[in-house]
């Protein structure tokens, strides 16, 4: 057994097929600079035949998956004709005097190491796009190469380095079982499309699989097994079928109420950072969106978004919503999320750097734009403002002076605004757990940021592989925080929800119902196997597994209790 990360749940049994990576050779000579004409033809040649294909592409798979994954090609488009894009390749080309398809591999390498070094997994993801858009164009720059293709009249495993959206749908659905790769991630195109298909998708798999080796996926786990034995391939087998039925009973359950069995309501929200995923959310019945990630507008572009366009886009999510909540987080950049023009310092330890709050403090000009753009978007729904990394009751009352700053702009434009707009904060760093009981007489609700508050408290960066295994969300240190910090809320009588991965995980939900936590928000992938635990647990249960937990002494213990895996 194998253990990487699943992308997409599901089953599959099968032989592997092993895609080969591209290998290219690129000239190393400095070009004549009467042959100029001759690479920039070459490289406008080369981007219109692409974004043909790329059309044709998203044509194919509107017909497959639906209009709706079809789109994740726009994103493709986009890059090729980005004009940051071009402006760097054409700049190697005019000034170096390079080949067109060194300048292009120059220009993709350097996007992809920047998204690369985010501490962003979404982010991180977003350069496999960037990888594909690139191999496709350095293929009519040089010319195809030739590889192995799979089978054409027999299912298979595709095994890879990692799997590109272009290249999964250029493989026949009929066929493909499932995937697993080396690189890769959740929120990846790629995951998106297999998740719609229904292939099993694991990745973080390093090994020395091949082509014809037996293959059994557990897209749900992560765990890939090679060359087993009859009798794991029949447990696997009956593992199958019981997912396909759980699959089933989860569809079945989409417009249940999200009330336990006596009678606790707790609303199930989503975390989004585009249309797309607010689109998926409601498709599962999501109460509302309890995180809105604003910076995903600020990046893949090469100016501040301006107050209206920022409006625009909360006034539709808002619409869209339909009187659902909708929680706006202002501006979170900085450390691990860089803006090419906005320069901020280099640091050594960024996650306790110049980030978050303390840039838009900072910069009052772009925190105050964004604050104008959120409060008149109040106007279409239930529109709340959310700052992340508050630490102090100086930082929220500054921010909240910029926002009453925002708001006398308004007033004086004769711009229509919503007033009396709920202010909440993240609590996701240990300061604001320790004051929770001060900070709850400043604003509306709490919102706990899980994946933050849990590397702080326990200084584990979970992106460092060597102390990774240390982070542990089910930690003793952790779960009295968040009973310190829920408690607070509700002495000072506000709302408390949670917005990190620990609200979509269903082993933590009883920790969640037996704090008296009513909010969740997650993944949208995650809602429906959260409301299935949900409707099947009560509030008394999850009391007295909390009353467990709270007596352990260990992490281990506390997953025992709550039947969570290492």
């Amino acid at each position: 057994m194998i253990k990487g990360n699943g992308a997409a749940p599901g089953i599959a049994i099968g032989k592997a097929f092993v895609l080969p990576d591209w290998e290219w050779d690129f000239p190393d000579d400095i070009i004549d600079v009467n042959d100029l004409a001759y690479e920039f033809e070459k490289l406008y040649e080369g981007i219109r035949t692409s974004k043909t294909e790329i059309q044709a592409i998203k044509s194919d798979i509107a017909e497959v998956l639906g209009a709706e994954e079809s789109n994740i090609f726009d994103s493709h488009l986009a890059i090729l004709e980005d004009p940051v894009f071009m402006n760097e390749v054409s700049g190697i080309i005019q000034r170096q005097y390079k080949a067109a398809e060194v300048a292009v591999k120059e220009v993709i390498d350097k996007f992809v190491n920047m998204f690369d070094l985010l501490d962003d997994d979404y982010m991180k993801e977003r350069a496999l796009d960037i990888k594909d858009v690139g191999t496709r164009l350095l293929k009519h720059l040089l010319g195809s190469v030739e590889q192995s293709q799979p089978p054409e009249d027999q299912p298979y495993i595709v095994i890879a380095k990692e799997l590109t959206p272009s290249q999964l749908a250029h493989l026949n659905p009929a066929l493909l079982l499932g995937i697993v790769t080396q690189l890769g991630g959740t929120t990846s195109h790629t995951a998106i499309m297999a998740r719609a298909m229904g292939v099993p998708f694991v990745f973080g798999i390093d090994s020395s699989i091949q082509t014809g080796d037996g293959i059994i996926i557990d897209g749900d786990h992560g765990v890939v097994h090679v060359n087993s034995e009859s009798t794991t391939i029949d447990q696997y087998r009956e593992k199958k079928r019981q997912w396909l039925e759980y699959r089933q009973k989860l569809q079945q359950i989409v417009d249940v109420p999200p009330v336990t069995l006596d009678g606790a309501t707790v609303r199930l929200g989503a975390n989004i950072n585009s249309f797309k995923d607010l689109e998926l959310a409601l498709s599962y019945a999501a109460s509302g969106v309890g995180l809105f990630r604003t910076e995903f507008l600020y990046m893949d572009r090469n100016t501040l978004p301006k107050e209206e366009e920022q409006f625009e886009v909360y006034r539709q999510v808002a619409e869209q919503l339909n009187g659902k909540p909708l929680i706006i987080r202002t501006l979170d950049i900085g450390g691990d999320k860089q803006l090419d023009y906005l320069p901020l310092p280099e640091e050594d330890n960024p996650a306790l750097g110049y980030r978050a709050i303390r840039i838009l403090l900072d910069r009052r000009d772009l925190f105050k734009t964004q604050l104008k753009a959120i409060l008149r978007s109040g106007c279409y729904g239930d529109v709340k403002i959310m700052y992340p990394m508050i630490s102090s009751v100086e930082e929220l009352r500054r921010a909240n002076e910029v926002l009453e700053l925002a708001k006398r702009e308004l007033r004086q434009q004769n711009v229509e605004f919503y007033e009396p707009m709920d202010i909440g904060i993240m609590i996701e760093v240990p300061a604001a757990v320790a004051i929770a009981d001060l900070l709850a007489e400043e604003v509306q609700f709490f919102s706990i940021g899980t994946n933050d508050l849990v590397q702080y408290v326990l200084a584990v960066d979970r992106m460092n592989e060597h102390i990774s295994h240390l982070y542990n969300p089910y930690h003793p240190a952790v779960i009295r925080m968040l009973k310190h910090t829920v408690e607070a809320a509700h002495k000072q009588g506000i709302a408390v929800g949670v917005c990190g991965e620990l609200a979509g995980d269903v082993h933590a939900l009883p920790i969640w119902i037996g704090l008296g936590v009513r909010d969740l928000s997650m993944s949208a992938h995650s809602i429906l196997p959260v409301k299935n635990r949900l409707i099947e647990i009560s509030e008394q249960e999850c009391k007295e597994l909390l009353d467990r937990v709270l007596a352990s002494r260990t992490g281990e213990e506390i997953r025992a209790i709550l039947g969570a895996s290492s």
